[in-house]
């Protein structure tokens, strides 16, 4: 990790500290102590359980995409592939260096670019697609009560759904439609002849219209196998299940048992979608806001509150981060991509 990212990581840690100490200016340090050792850890276990089980299965399907392809790719690097996904995107705005970071991490197995872009990009259209579909059914469940309490979170919301619909049917053009990826990349690779000579210039531009044949080729062949697609649904469908259930077993951990965990997972995931539209790294603060807001109305206790919120954001994002920064030290193993591909 470059010294700019751990800088950031930093400030990241800082600033989640002080927005913490922040939620807690109306709550005694004293109840907050006693809210913490009088909490059922079972149920804590079982939320931490959920956030592994979410970055594991993500794990298998980061497997089944490249091992359908590349032999010898190990589970340890495809487990490294959305932990790394986690530490970028918990440490650049609107979770823009996830993606990368998985790129990087894939190349340094050896796999060829174009393909392990293809299986990255496949992954990210089922996992945003999967959001898509499971915010359409938390509009049925708790949109009424979001627009009843809050009336401009109900906005961000919407706002949210529509940025993630256009991020699918953009990543789609760009994986289906090699001439307009290679129209955009061209706009976008332009300024690189201002700074190196005519010749590397055009022999990169090559190599980079064979990675978007490539990239191209695979989408092709991948979104032809039915069963794999099926199978990667299957597998976010139960990946995100996990996750926006952690809030219910926090609820549980603090004595409210009696809360509905379709309505909480439904206002769970509501907030993954307004925390999408805040551009700071994380969300952070749009995060912690929105999360006390939403949940609010099932709390009574302020203290509980802000203890859900801080375990909340301990477990799906700064140990996510944490995890993510332990797996760049992780010595990748190589395969070769070259001859050596799965028929």
């Amino acid at each position: 990790m470059s010294r700019n990212n751990k800088i950031t990581l930093f400030t990241m840690v800082i600033i989640g500290i002080a927005i913490i100490a922040y939620s807690m200016r109306d709550v005694k340090l004293s109840l907050l102590v006693h809210d913490l050792f009088t909490l059922n850890p079972w149920w804590i276990l079982v939320a931490f359980l959920c956030i592994c089980a979410y970055l594991l299965i993500e794990g298998v399907i980061t497997k089944v995409l490249v091992s359908n392809r590349v032999e010898n790719f190990t589970f340890k690097d495809a487990l490294r592939v959305p932990l790394v996904e986690q530490l970028f995107n918990g440490i650049t705005p609107f979770s823009s260096g996830g993606q990368p970071g998985q790129l990087i991490v894939m190349l340094q197995t050896g796999i060829d670019g174009g393909r392990a872009s293809s299986a990255l990009l496949m992954k990210f259209v089922v996992y945003q697609g999967m959001i898509v579909v499971n915010f359409f059914i938390s509009l049925l469940i708790g949109f009424h009560f979001v627009a009843s309490k809050l009336h401009f979170l109900a906005l961000f919301v919407i706002f949210g759904f529509l940025i993630h619909f256009f991020v699918i049917v953009g990543l789609l053009l760009i994986m289906y439609w090699p001439s307009f990826t290679k129209k955009l990349a061209t706009l976008l690779f332009h300024p690189v002849k201002w700074f190196i000579k005519d010749e590397k210039f055009y022999a990169m531009r090559e190599t980079m219209y064979s990675k978007i044949d490539n990239l191209f080729e695979e989408s092709v062949r991948i979104g032809r196998q039915p069963k794999l697609l099926l199978k990667i649904i299957v597998l976010t469908f139960f990946q995100l299940l996990f996750y926006y259930l952690i809030p219910y077993f926090i609820m549980l951990s603090l004595g409210y048992t009696g809360v509905n965990v379709i309505m909480v997972t439904s206002l769970h995931i509501m907030i993954v979608m307004i925390i999408s539209l805040f551009p700071i790294p994380g969300g952070s603060g749009g995060a912690e806001f929105s999360f006390e807001s939403l949940f609010h109305s099932f709390m009574s206790s302020n203290s509980k509150l802000v203890l859900a919120m801080i375990i909340w954001r301990i477990l799906t994002y700064y140990f996510g981060m944490a995890a993510g920064a332990g797996a760049l030290l992780v010595k990748p193993d190589k395969v070769d991509d070259s001859d050596n591909q799965v028929k």
